[in-house]
């Protein structure tokens, strides 16, 4: 039943003149600093701190630090079940892409696709799904197939020919640490993703990442006050370049200092024992408006969208075609 489904990728700019499409999920960080009174204030301010921060890991041949600006874009993937006749174009994800434009040569060099990682079907499942395994005074016991239809969909998208002919790489997507865990720093550094942390005690991100066939590593490069977390496919550390690297560290550690100050940009650096906090009051805030409880509120929202456009119309066939589907990425 693997042509259940049709794939098709539409591509936005991020840049000053940025407004969220009808089918944008708004709890997307992007989308979040794009509305407002002070919306192209914030996008200006946003894309001069990851050109800084770029900068600021570029600095081989670049005396004058400015010699690198990045480009992003959106990139939204609808699915269409090809198999039912009423069914119409759904939002599945959205990731952005990263370009690099070197001032001093003129060339431009492709980035890493992936980076922030938005999906109405994940606010399901841990907007809708998880609440109601819970009766509010103990943690919720975790089904064996939590999260395995969205993985399933996300494996089999970026196995298609829609995503192949499109990027050459596997995407990258890189977010904060888990508050619920403790890291230890490593001996292991490397030249751009820095010092590593590891824990051995999976989170359920972690898990949910995992059924999507990513692994995940925690690094904190140069300059940086909290590791971040790198989910991938494949070999994070040689299958990228530098410069790839770069982009993702400097978009998504901007995106991290804005959305999680507490954590990212902390007055003091994270210690050989880590443990995030978001009750740290030990921080300094960006000049960016950002509105977190909206955030949290929209993703009910946003997770009810999903049952009631994708998940609840075509429950039989989705349930149909995850059992066929391989459990392991290929």
């Amino acid at each position: 039943m693997a042509s259940a489904f049709t794939f098709s990728i539409t591509t936005t700019p991020f840049d000053e003149h940025y407004m969220p499409s009808e089918g944008s999920r708004l709890t997307t960080n992007f989308a979040n600093l794009a509305r407002g009174e002070h919306r192209q204030d914030n996008l200006r301010k946003t894309l001069a701190m990851i050109d800084r921060r770029f900068n600021d890991l570029a600095r081989w041949d670049n005396p004058t630090g400015d010699r690198y600006r990045v480009e992003l874009d959106i990139v939204s993937v609808q699915v269409d079940v090809t198999e039912s006749p009423a069914s119409r174009p759904f939002p599945l994800l959205e990731v952005l892409d990263t370009r690099i434009v070197d001032s001093r040569t003129g060339a431009l060099h492709h980035g890493i696709v992936g980076n922030n990682f938005s999906s109405y079907v994940r606010d399901f499942d841990f907007s809708v799904v998880l609440p109601s395994l819970s009766d509010g005074t103990t943690p919720p016991s975790i089904p064996d197939d939590f999260g395995a239809l969205h993985g399933k969909l996300y494996r089999h998208f970026v196995s298609s020919a829609v995503y192949r002919e499109r990027f050459a790489k596997a995407p990258v997507i890189c977010i904060s640490v888990s508050t619920s865990k403790t890291y230890h720093r490593s001996d292991n550094r490397h030249p751009v993703l820095g010092v590593e942390y590891r824990q051995d005690d999976p989170s359920l991100t972690d898990a949910y990442f995992a059924r999507m066939g990513l692994k995940v590593r925690y690094f904190m490069p140069e300059g940086s006050v909290a590791p971040l977390a790198f989910y991938f496919c494949g070999d994070l550390l040689n299958d990228y370049s530098n410069l790839e690297l770069i982009s993702t560290i400097s978009t998504m550690e901007t995106f991290q200092k804005i959305y999680r100050p507490e954590i990212y940009n902390a007055n003091s650096t994270a210690s050989a024992v880590y443990r995030p906090s978001l009750e740290s009051q030990d921080f300094s805030r960006t000049q960016i408006d950002y509105d977190r409880a909206e955030r949290s509120r929209l993703a009910v929202t946003q997770g009810t969208y999903a049952e009631e456009h994708f998940i609840a119309p075509h429950r039989d066939l989705l349930r149909r075609w995850a059992s066929d589907y391989p459990a392991q990425a290929a």
